[in-house]
């Protein structure tokens, strides 16, 4: 499903250059749960924003079901992101004034999805995420951290994206609910079949995947087979 040979990611201020990213290479087959997890400062971030086709490498391929990702236009990348990844943040960013059925249902009027479509599709992602019906018409500030974040992951679902790509999901929760939320993925990609890779720094978060990879100092350090 996904492969990256030999990224590097260089970038310039002036006359000086910081190299990100050092000949990165693994591939995640269709239906992998896995951790991506290093220090501050070791590169995850920008290799998250290259699998997230939120930029591009300097040097190396990343291909994505197939597809060369790394030579692609911006219009290209974008519409990489609104049909194939499905992001999940750790700031939530949902709309705070509105519905939590209407969060989900964003990303469909974007894709231009009809009405009736939109919302079948909406109640069925938040479903699939664990939040109960009985919050579907909530506003997202009238809800729990755990429940806001399961609301970002139904929106990340909501367009069946190939790739869920998650960066510190459980960094603004206590660690309860933080369990919870790392449950619900756990949840996805075992009953359902998808496709998650989790950016974090912590251990206990990371060992929820089945494999996690060490970066550091911009390069892979070590690929972990846990289950």
């Amino acid at each position: 499903m996904l492969e990256v040979k030999n990224i590097t990611k260089t970038y310039k201020t002036g006359d000086v250059e910081f190299q990100a990213l050092n000949g990165v290479s693994f591939t995640i087959n269709d239906g992998e749960f896995v951790a991506i997890m290093g220090p501050s400062g070791s590169g995850k971030s920008t290799l998250m924003h290259i699998l997230g086709a939120l930029d591009t490498p300097t040097a190396g391929t990343y291909l994505l079901d197939g597809r060369d990702v790394s030579i692609l236009s911006d219009d290209e990348l974008a519409d990489i992101r609104r049909d194939k990844i499905g992001f999940v943040f750790q700031s939530f960013n949902l709309l705070p004034r509105t519905t939590v059925l209407r969060n989900v249902m964003l990303p469909l009027v974007y894709a231009g999805i009809q009405g009736i479509e939109r919302e079948k599709r909406a109640k069925s992602a938040l479903l699939g995420a664990g939040l109960e019906e009985a919050h579907f018409e909530h506003k997202s500030n009238q809800i729990s951290g755990g429940q806001i974040q399961r609301v970002a992951i139904a929106r990340a679902l909501v367009n069946n994206p190939s790739l869920i790509l998650a960066d510190e999901p459980t960094g603004n929760l206590d660690s309860k609910t933080g369990e919870i939320v790392m449950g619900t993925f756990q949840k996805l990609n075992k009953e359902f079949g998808r496709t998650i890779i989790l950016i974090t720094h912590e251990q206990e978060v990371a060992e929820h995947a089945d494999r996690i990879l060490f970066i550091k100092d911009g390069k892979l350090v070590e690929d972990r087979k846990i289950r």
